[in-house]
């Protein structure tokens, strides 16, 4: 008799988007695989079909080398119009360090990514508090959660004018803030999301959070997977 073989669900995609001077996709990618999910590149030059995939990551780096200003040329290509059709239709999108810039450049999210206050690059571990939980990334966690990320940036410092900055504080749409400001950000802002949630940003990395080794002592607790494992 022979044996029936059914096939398996097919497997939850996550685009992650590349451009020239993108450095920290491998760590997304391995971000994505270890919540089982199936990662899959998404190129700068191409559009894509966000009906494909469960969520969209825009990874850091140094994008077009941050000349002109940090994510301003990223923001202007092609890639960023199907991006801004993702977001249109509600789909999870994530932009991390330089892909937070790249995220505020082309106007998905408010404000601005600016020079650090110290004018130097910022290269440590730094804690956060959980200020909302209505975004598709992290979700599991509770309003108020204070977990470890380390950040690794030289315009990361939030920046939005005073009405601007109203307007994401009464709407809710500050994500994360630091408990001790290491780049003079606005209000302590370390993330934000739109106003749906759908859209969020991050200055620190999460994936680079996500296995004990990761901080040097491998039993230390990491918050980082819990990005990326709602998504599922």
């Amino acid at each position: 008799m022979t044996k029936e073989v059914f096939k398996n669900k097919p497997e939850k995609k996550v685009g992650i988007l590349r451009f020239l001077g993108t450095n920290c996709d491998r760590d997304i990618w391995t971000a994505v695989e270890s919540v089982e999910m199936k990662p899959e590149w998404l190129w700068f030059e191409d559009h894509f079909d966000s009906s494909d995939y469960e969520g969209i990551i825009v990874p850091g780096g140094f994008s077009y080398g941050d000349y002109l200003r940090a994510g301003a040329l990223a923001a202007r290509t092609p890639a960023m119009e199907s991006l801004r059709e993702a977001a249109q239709k509600g789909l999870p999108i994530l932009g991390i360090c330089n892909g937070f810039q790249i995220l505020c450049e082309s106007g998905l999210l408010p404000g601005a990514l600016v020079e650090n206050e110290s004018r130097k690059f910022v290269d440590e571990w730094s804690e956060l508090q959980l200020e909302n939980s209505k975004t598709s990334f992290a979700k599991e966690m509770k309003s108020g959660t204070v977990i470890q990320l380390p950040i690794a940036h030289g315009e990361g410092r939030f920046y939005a004018n005073e009405e601007d900055l109203k307007k994401i504080e009464d709407n809710g749409m500050v994500w994360w803030r630091y408990k001790r400001n290491p780049n003079g950000s606005f209000n302590d802002i370390a993330g934000v999301t739109n106003q749906s949630g759908n859209v969020a940003g991050l200055m620190p990395h999460p994936e680079r959070a996500l296995f004990g080794w990761m901080t040097g002592n491998q039993n230390a607790e990491v918050h980082g997977l819990a990005f990326f494992s709602s998504l599922g």
